[in-house]
């Protein structure tokens, strides 16, 4: 039985992705969230699923949490301290397949009038850049996900990965896409090791996402 551990397991994605990794018979889910015994009760039944609740900025819950798993997600990688958090207690516990949802963008990598956008929508990047870093400079085999501006539609799943240091050009990819992608990086581990890859919908190239 894979142990998989979803830390942000009340995000919108997750929410798509929870069913998804549920229809794989060999998986056993870990549901970490502030609140989850209360907020994830449709899961409370279920014989292939564990919920914590539990804080990423508490070291100690995520030991705890994360101690016998085979995979981590984390919802998001945009927090430096909870990042560092997380990887510190992945090393303790001896735990090294890692998958992070971050944002594009941390390679300055958006180009033409969608990077301009994308820049000015966005702000300062400090922290995020330095937040990727700490999963880039981890030591753990980690896929660190650079998702296009989000959007929901269960008809549009389609998407593309986009290889660190290409051009993101690509404005827009739906929740359900991205969850699609986690689940099979979950089934097959293999993929996308120790790398920062760029999701993004086909033929997306735009000025700005479709729905602004």
């Amino acid at each position: 039985m894979k142990k998989v551990i979803l830390l942000g397991a009340t995000s919108n994605i997750s929410s798509f992705l929870i069913p998804l990794l549920l229809s794989q018979e060999d998986v056993h889910l870990t549901l970490f969230a502030r609140h989850a015994t209360q907020r994830l009760t449709n899961y409370s039944n279920d014989s292939h699923v564990t919920l914590i609740d539990g804080n990423w900025n508490h070291p100690t819950d995520l030991v705890t949490a994360i101690t016998g798993q085979d995979i981590v997600y984390l919802a998001t990688g945009h927090f430096t301290t909870a990042n560092q958090n997380v990887v510190s207690a992945m090393h303790q516990v001896g735990v090294q397949r890692l998958i992070v949802a971050g944002g594009l963008g941390v390679y300055d990598e958006v180009a033409g009038k969608f990077g301009t956008w994308n820049a000015r929508m966005m702000g300062d990047y400090t922290e995020i850049k330095r937040a990727a870093k700490v999963i880039d400079n981890s030591g753990l085999n980690y896929t660190f996900l650079r998702m296009a501006w989000l959007y929901n539609n269960s008809q549009h799943l389609d998407f593309k990965t986009i290889p660190q240091g290409t051009p993101f050009t690509d404005t827009q990819v739906t929740r359900q896409a991205v969850a699609r992608l986690i689940s099979t990086i979950i089934q097959s581990p293999e993929l996308y090791q120790q790398s920062s890859i760029g999701v993004a919908e086909p033929n997306t190239a735009w000025d700005k996402p479709s729905f602004y």
